[in-house]
């Protein structure tokens, strides 16, 4: 019995067909074989078209049919991550008015802080547990605002996995997790805001049917199915935003866990049983994956947008041709603290946990006689461990107080060096297990068709790679340096 894990990612879209029995992946593809590009018209906006997600998402299942490592007519459900807080409209005729509006795009902040401000911060905090920011709701009032005859089209709003399920099922289903992540959900009265509905001028009938996290959200269509060889009219059991899908995979589903993730966005994200927020919404809190009104589970989530993006135009500046391996190991050869460079890694929008400052990447202490490629690319890492520390240390205020954290050796995670400055930086272990975003997901569809009976049961044979501790450094003089940087920006 198979399962078929889509990751809908900012750079790639990765599938990955995962044996129920053992839990284990057994083929994966990823497409297209470069980046996706983020369209950005103008300075500070950030689009991606959900018809090339659509598109990719097709290829990259077909590749991992062609693999032959399996029948594709065994698998018997879907599930989906993607990359969250990103706008996809459509029309009655359900074909997309415009490109996504994506996660790191920051042209709606001014209209999210006119709304916190307006409907009240304590209002807003009290039962959305979020401002709303730079989040979905205040981007689908830039459009309103901004392209009315593209608003006056719209039939439904949805998250961009929702439109991938759509494009499966021809069904068009939400969640609370992803209204929630949307900053279209109130948590105290459980329901649609009726704040940000009445605030904005939104129309109820914008928003699908809500439907658990782990249940049917639509059967696939024949047409699909044969373009695809699959069987038609199996589900897409499971739909969540890629961080709360990336704790899933880890088993971070209980108050007190934490996982973290360094992929083209940092994040950090555990797991609570309160309705909490941070008061300057510097942090934010959604309906976690196994979130019920009488058994509340919330993620709070801190997002650094400029982590391995800066990793990746880093690559970019030293050439196409090296490969990010060839950047740990120049990195290794630098001494801790690079000489006394410091890098502030943002630049990929505006940081939340920077309370929606545009600070932009800055690059400090460069001195052209000493300084090469080593001690640039080395405090490139230690200043995206930095930002994680800085931000952690707003979670740390606001009570979630990890005495672990687990990650998947991906990403930037895959560098030794970068772990062990991670975890000195932060003070904490990382527990490190194989796992990635196709597979969780695959889990996910597996517990939404009722293939496993819990969450438990689908990672219970969840392999742990290593655990990384912290070793006794002076990396706290490295951070305190650091974040006097940072401070100076901030005060401009």
């Amino acid at each position: 019995m198979l399962l078929l894990g889509i990751d809908i990612g900012t750079s790639f879209i990765k599938v990955s067909v995962v044996d129920a029995e053992t839990q284990t992946a057994i083929a994966s593809a990823q497409y297209p074989d470069e980046e996706n590009a983020i369209l950005s018209p103008r300075p500070g906006w950030a689009e991606q078209s959900p018809e090339t997600w659509w598109a990719q998402v097709q290829q990259a299942i077909m590749l991992c049919n062609n693999s032959g490592k399996y029948n594709p007519s065994d698998i018997v459900a879907i599930g989906i991550a993607y990359q969250m807080h990103g706008l996809v409209i459509v029309n009655k005729d359900k074909q997309v008015l415009r490109d996504s509006i994506i996660w790191c795009d920051s042209r709606a902040v001014e209209i999210g802080n006119k709304a916190f401000e307006t409907i009240g911060e304590k209002r807003c905090l009290s039962h959305m547990l979020n401002s709303p920011g730079n989040f979905t709701a205040s981007k689908l009032a830039w459009v309103k605002r901004n392209e009315p005859e593209i608003y006056d089209k719209i039939d439904k709003v949805m998250l961009p996995g929702d439109f991938i399920a759509m494009r499966l099922t021809g069904e068009l289903t939400t969640s609370v997790s992803a209204l929630s992540e949307g900053i279209f959900f109130d948590f105290k009265d459980n329901r649609l805001s009726d704040d940000i509905i009445k605030y904005f001028g939104f129309s109820k009938s914008f928003f699908p049917d809500i439907k658990l996290v782990f249940s049917s959200h639509g059967g696939l269509l024949k047409s699909i199915a044969e373009k695809l060889k699959l069987k038609a009219g199996i589900p897409v059991s499971y739909k969540a935003g890629d961080q709360p899908n990336n704790a899933l995979s880890l088993n971070v589903l209980n108050p007190g866990e934490v996982a973290a993730t360094a992929g083209t966005s940092g994040v950090i994200y555990g797991v609570s049983d309160k309705l909490t927020y941070d008061p300057q919404s510097r942090v934010n809190t959604f309906a976690h994956v196994n979130y019920a009104e009488k058994k509340k589970r919330l993620g709070v989530l801190l997002c650094i947008n400029g982590t391995g993006r800066l990793y990746s135009w880093m690559k970019m500046m030293f050439g196409p041709e090296v490969s990010y391996n060839q950047m740990n190991e120049k990195a290794a050869l630098s001494p801790p603290g690079s000489y006394g460079v410091r890098i502030l890694p943002f630049g990929n929008g505006v940081e939340r946990m920077l309370n929606n400052k545009p600070i932009g990447a800055h690059f400090q202490n460069i001195d052209l006689n000493i300084h090469g490629k080593e001690h640039m690319l080395r405090a490139t890492l230690e200043g995206i461990a930095c930002a994680f520390r800085y931000g952690l240390d707003i979670m740390r205020e606001n009570g979630m107080n990890p005495s672990v954290i687990r990650a998947g050796k991906a990403n930037l995670f895959m560098s030794d060096l970068f772990t062990e400055i991670f975890v000195n930086a932060t003070s904490t272990p990382i527990e490190l297990y194989k796992n990635d975003g196709g597979a969780g997901a695959a889990l996910g569809a597996g517990i939404g068709a009722g293939i496993f009976k819990s969450p438990a049961e689908a990672f219970s044979n969840m392999e742990k790679l290593k655990v990384v501790e912290p070793k006794k450094n002076n990396f706290e003089d490295i951070y305190q340096d650091w974040k006097n940087l940072l401070e100076k920006q901030l005060k401009k």
